[in-house]
């Protein structure tokens, strides 16, 4: 392996070992990798996302969420991206559950802008950060490129990502960085959750860092740190994903 290919493998794996600990919104510099495969293998390797038919996102958010997830973690040499692992799927059914809704939260008045440690500040649930931030965000592309996003190149798509986590985009009716980081986070949590919930399919982000999942009988490495674990990881469905 060359020293370049190295260091995008060590890399990789160090934002999903980062990520598994803890999945707060972070730069989209170290989410975005380079290099990906062609056209004809993503629409083989994507297959059970495009058949999957959307409980939440209408036709042209569902567009936008598989093209804006597969900037995020695109797939490249190195592992499955973020379409062909199901991370749509897993954004698209955590909006009908209790967290899309925001039942799990506090959610009245007063709403004020202050420091994250004091939580979440916004009136706004995950389903209306997606309506709001989807729409608005086709309608800046609409002007400035004279496309939706999920009509524009990979570039440009990577290029309005950039702006809406920098804040450099007014949206209509949303905050553009609180938008990006909604979509990023639910993007890292598909990639990273157990198969049960649409996302991580086939368990690549586990296997890349070498986290066993469900497996119960674990804790009888765990005296041994830094020495790999032999066995695949287990989904809680008992699904092995060796």
């Amino acid at each position: 392996m060359k020293k370049e290919e190295g260091e995008i493998v060590n890399s990789r794996r160090k934002f999903l070992q980062r990520s598994l600990a803890i999945l707060p919104v972070t730069a989209l510099s170290g989410t975005v990798i380079a290099k990906s495969v062609s056209a004809a293998e993503k629409n083989k390797e994507d297959e059970f996302v495009y058949q999957y038919v959307p409980i939440f996102f209408n036709h042209e958010e569902w567009r936008f969420i598989i093209s804006a997830t597969d900037r995020l973690i695109p797939q490249d040499d190195n592992g499955p991206g973020a379409v062909s692992e199901g991370v749509p799927v897993y954004i698209d059914k955590q909006m009908e559950l209790p967290y899309g809704h925001g039942a799990l939260w506090y959610m009245q008045p007063p709403f004020e802008q202050t420091i994250p440690e004091l939580g979440y500040q916004t009136n706004l649930v995950p389903r209306d950060i997606y309506r709001r931030g989807i729409k608005a965000t086709d309608q800046y592309c609409q002007q400035k490129y004279q496309k939706k996003f999920a009509d524009l190149e990979n570039a440009e798509r990577e290029g309005v990502l950039h702006a809406l986590e920098a804040g450099h985009i007014q949206l209509a009716d949303i905050s553009s960085k609180l938008f990006f980081g909604q979509l990023l986070e639910n993007t890292k949590e598909g990639y990273l959750a157990d198969p049960i919930h649409g996302g991580n399919r086939t368990q690549a982000s586990w296997k890349m860092i070498g986290f066993p999942g469900a497996r119960a009988d674990f804790v009888q490495v765990m005296d041994n740190p830094n020495t790999h674990y032999p066995l695949g990881p287990v989904s809680i469905s008992g699904k092995n994903g060796a």
